[in-house]
């Protein structure tokens, strides 16, 4: 059974991003935020971005007009509780994700799916937070979402085969191409992608290279778009950081040890790309 309504809560990047490519693909959309300003800053870019595939012929002025028509913006959780799914995607906080899926849980019909976006924390404990851990699964969509191919369908423990089935649709309707893999820390892209980053910092902090050769190394060596450091600026320091202390916590293994220098970085508020200052400078 295909989902009709879907709900995304967080109008943060990714979930704008998320709510956007539904919308396109003809799904009814609401997505909820805690601010008047987050929805409007939300509303403001998905009408940007949109216009922007207009500008380059991939979208009609009405099929842009038709996926804004079919977006609705709101502050209440309640307003979530109708849809067929609901996809949060608020800040990669355990606690915050859990309180938030636990209202979920309870005011959603019985039938409704449930998933997290997020880019690490366990989809089992996500799952039973939300009280219905077999109607719930990770759909962790790469940024920008708009333009990325690669949907991560995390199963947790308590996953049925049916939800994961939906999931893996759903995807495919957006035009992506889901990949399913197991729920471990970091699944698979942050598995690989945020030691590499972490290490690119460690090289840096101990003097192996500066910034500029370091990157130049990943993208003219190994055909990187581009370089870890560059990389690590675009996704956020914090949440760079945030991921490493996952996998360290999650595994228990030193080589998963969040480099002191991005440490010292996010707590000096430098975050990268949305603070205007990272390892580069915006």
């Amino acid at each position: 059974m295909s989902f009709k309504k879907i709900g995304v809560v967080g109008g943060g990047q990714m979930g704008a991003g998320i709510a956007q490519v539904a919308a396109v693909s003809g799904y009814e959309v609401v997505l909820r935020d805690v601010t008047q300003e987050f929805l409007d800053r939300a509303r403001q870019g998905i009408g940007q971005s949109l216009g922007k595939f207009v500008e380059k012929g991939k979208l009609t002025g009405e099929e842009r007009e038709a996926a804004l028509g079919r977006l609705s913006f709101s502050m209440e959780v309640a307003s979530c509780f109708d849809a067929d799914l609901v996809i949060e995607a608020v800040p990669e906080q355990l606690e915050l994700k859990s309180e938030l899926l636990s209202a979920l849980g309870e005011g959603c019909g019985p039938e409704t799916v449930l998933a997290s976006n997020t880019s690490s924390i366990s989809i089992t404990s996500l799952g039973t937070a939300s009280g219905r851990g077999d109607r719930f699964i990770g759909i962790h969509f790469m940024n920008p979402v708009p333009l990325m191919k690669l949907v991560e369908v995390i199963r947790g423990y308590q996953t049925s085969d049916e939800t994961h089935s939906r999931a893996v649709a759903f995807a495919e309707a957006l035009g992506k191409t889901p990949v399913t893999v197991n729920d471990y820390p970091g699944f698979i892209s942050n598995r690989i992608l945020m030691p590499m980053i972490n290490e690119s910092v460690y090289a840096l902090m101990e003097g192996a290279a500066d910034r500029d050769a370091i990157d130049a190394v990943m993208k003219l060596g190994m055909n990187h778009p581009m370089g870890p450091l560059a990389l690590a600026d675009f996704i956020g320091l914090d949440t760079c950081l945030s991921i490493m202390e996952v996998l360290h916590q999650g595994f228990g293994d030193p080589k998963y040890r969040p480099c002191p220098l991005l440490r010292n970085m996010v707590a000096a508020g430098h975050l990268g790309k949305k603070s205007g200052r990272g390892f580069y400078e915006y």
